[in-house]
């Protein structure tokens, strides 16, 4: 039984380990809790591995099953080390970026925003947790409107549409920031710096009708 525990939680972990895009933006402030919570269960992977192979050599590696579940915890263990963020790169596989915006605050919190070429945007903070906004976007002349926006967990206001101006700080036309405005009302609005703009790009305009 505790060797069938034993396979089950390390599929598990590595399951949640590479399909952590799908489910951290979900959790909000619950996300690092979660993620210190999947390095507990690794480090005590890694002592069960140790105790594996130390009775593997004590048997000089006669018994099968221990061979099937060193191997296995090896294996795991070896991967999430190499590819901690997990093997597959989901946000690729969603659409190539056409642009990118991000904005490092206080605390180190930070924001990532994104514009896909299939008309799909992604937005990221990571800030005493992870929070995460998606949805559609259509571009009218110089203006970004968001659509069908979904909004994770502790996040209870999102922006309505967006547009793009020279930078503020950088004034040597080539560097711009994307304005996002909650609402007609929203005069201020909120900033973040582009970092990469293929928005306006001939190949990609028929993307974005």
């Amino acid at each position: 039984m505790k060797n069938k525990r034993l396979i089950i939680t390390t599929i598990i972990f590595f399951l949640l380990v590479n399909t952590a895009y799908y489910w951290e933006g979900k959790l909000g402030l619950f996300a690092f809790p979660a993620f210190t919570l999947l390095a507990i269960v690794y480090a005590g992977l890694a002592i069960v591995l140790f105790r594996q192979i130390y009775f593997l050599i004590k048997e000089k590696f006669s018994v099968r099953q221990r061979l099937f579940r060193a191997g296995l915890l090896t294996i795991v263990l070896a991967l999430v080390f190499y590819k901690p963020f997990g093997l597959i790169d989901f946000d690729k596989l969603e659409g190539a970026d056409l642009l990118i915006a991000e904005r490092e605050g206080s605390a180190n919190c930070r924001t990532t925003f994104k514009l896909k070429v299939n008309n799909k945007f992604t937005e990221k903070t990571i800030c005493f947790g992870i929070t995460e906004i998606k949805g559609d976007y259509k571009l009218e002349n110089d203006t970004i409107f968001f659509e069908n926006v979904v909004a994770g967990r502790g996040e209870n206001e999102v922006c309505k549409f967006a547009v793009i101006r020279p930078s503020i700080f950088n004034k040597d036309g080539k560097h711009f920031d994307l304005i996002r405005f909650k609402d007609l009302n929203d005069t201020t609005g909120y900033e973040l710096w582009i970092t990469k703009n293929d928005l306006y790009n001939p190949t990609d305009k028929k993307s974005n009708r």
